[in-house]
């Protein structure tokens, strides 16, 4: 069942995953993989971390579980495993992966209503009741959250900032004016200090 506070729900979700997914649009194997920050944060660790939590939101929290065993969410697993893929996942793989949880989850929010309730065993005690509509907007916030992460990680790889290809929602200027605009904001901050 569709409404019209579930369709705007949706559509900022999408949104989102849209986003993250353009990150990794024309770079190969190795730079989808690279870390640039000391956590190792990597573009197609993101897409797989936010791939692991939206199913895990969307199904075992309203006992819909999701079909496919995600192995790196298991107690037993490495910590952060769900944050980088091993060189055995391809993007193919984990792309894959995220666009079946879309349609998991997609179908989780079409078939109940926003005041469904649901479960989250891993919060707090006072918070763990939960209501789809308290899920959908944790998962957009959660969603874009990574989103930005991935667009400063592509920027260090290549330059390449945004929103998506043909809206960067980023002021239409000349290279140039960037490295001018970089090395004002560098003399502001020391001057600053």
């Amino acid at each position: 069942m569709t409404s019209p506070e579930k369709d705007v729900l949706l559509r900022y979700l999408q949104e989102g995953r849209d986003a993250l997914l353009w990150k990794l649009e024309g770079l190969g194997e190795y730079d989808i993989r690279r870390p640039l920050v000391p956590t190792g944060t990597n573009l197609l660790g993101l897409v797989k971390h936010v791939a692991s939590t939206e199913a895990e939101y969307f199904a075992s929290v309203f006992g819909r579980p999701f079909a496919e065993n995600l192995p790196w969410l298991d107690d037993t697993a490495e910590p952060n495993s769900d944050m980088w893929a091993t060189a055995d996942e391809s993007r193919d793989d984990i792309v894959g992966l995220y666009r079946r949880v879309w349609a998991n989850s997609d179908a989780t929010i079409a078939a109940l209503p926003l005041d469904a309730p649901g479960v989250v065993p891993w919060w707090r005690e006072e918070t763990r009741n939960v209501t789809l509509q308290q899920i959908l907007v944790h998962m957009i916030a959660e969603t874009h959250r990574h989103a930005g992460h991935a667009d400063i990680v592509r920027e260090l790889i290549d330059g390449a900032a945004g929103l998506r290809a043909n809206n960067s929602n980023l002021p239409a200027v000349e290279r140039e004016w960037w490295a001018g605009y970089r090395d004002r904001l560098e003399a502001v901050s020391r001057e600053a200090r």
